[in-house]
């Protein structure tokens, strides 16, 4: 499962940052535990995981992220 910057965090020209995981890449993860937290506008937003499983991270910390943008997966 993709992890994806959805609609309703970013505006469809908006930029955010990824500002911490706090779950490392290759470890298991329970549905809806926090996973990871962006910054945009100056608003920060924390993401759940959406499903259990392994996660994988492709956008590390620091990484300028857009609306739709693919962060991650869940195996």
């Amino acid at each position: 499962m993709d992890i994806r910057i959805s609609d309703d965090i970013l505006d469809d020209d908006a930029e955010a940052v990824i500002t911490v995981w706090f779950v490392n890449s290759g470890e298991h993860i329970i549905k809806d535990t926090l996973m990871v937290e962006i910054m945009a506008a100056k608003v920060q937003y924390e993401m759940v995981a959406p499903a259990r499983g392994v996660l994988r991270i492709f956008s590390g910390v620091d990484s300028v992220v857009r609306k739709g943008d693919v962060i991650g997966s869940i195996s």
